[in-house]
């Protein structure tokens, strides 16, 4: 929303990975970092598909901006969490290499991830800093960047335009 005022978060849908009492953690999808996958690939000496090559990879969040996170739906991959169904996170080199490879896969490389301490999100959207929905793999993995703030806004029966700034967030 527009009055959390937080430059990281601009137009930002964020994928919630983990909550508990301990707090939060997700990566944000719809923000491309300037650096391909193929740079990405030639960097840790990984083989990629040239299908992948011109592939952005993502901004996932502030915290830990060189650390990755790559989001898939292939069950090939040996390590992998499901976040939802059809929808993996993988940490690991080790797995982002056969991703990199197979043209079947979908994927998104974020580097970074948001993060969040305990019940500060949850005062966030208190405040009316964030809104929420159920997320679903093919948008994640497939919904075009640029696009997926408005398209995620919509889907939820919002009209982007009619978002204004409130009070910020304390």
């Amino acid at each position: 929303m527009p009055q959390l005022g937080d430059p990281n978060f601009y137009r930002s849908v964020v994928l919630i990975i983990e909550h508990n009492e301990g707090g939060a953690m997700g990566l944000v999808i719809n923000r491309a970092a300037p650096l391909k996958l193929a740079e990405l690939a030639k960097g840790h000496k990984l083989r990629i598909a040239s299908h992948r090559a011109e592939q952005f990879v993502f901004v996932g969040g502030p915290v830990e901006p060189h650390r990755g996170f790559v989001l898939h739906d292939s069950q090939q991959v040996t390590e992998r969490h499901e976040v939802i169904p059809g929808l993996y996170l993988s940490l690991t080199l080790d797995s982002l290499q056969p991703l990199l490879e197979d043209p079947r896969s979908r994927m998104r490389f974020c580097l970074g991830y948001a993060g969040w301490g305990p019940k500060q999100v949850e005062k966030e959207i208190a405040a009316g800093a964030w809104l929420f929905t159920e997320a679903a793999a093919l948008p994640t993995l497939e919904g075009e960047p640029a696009a997926l703030w408005d398209a995620t806004l919509r889907g939820m029966g919002v009209d982007p335009a009619t978002l204004v700034a409130g009070r910020g967030v304390n």
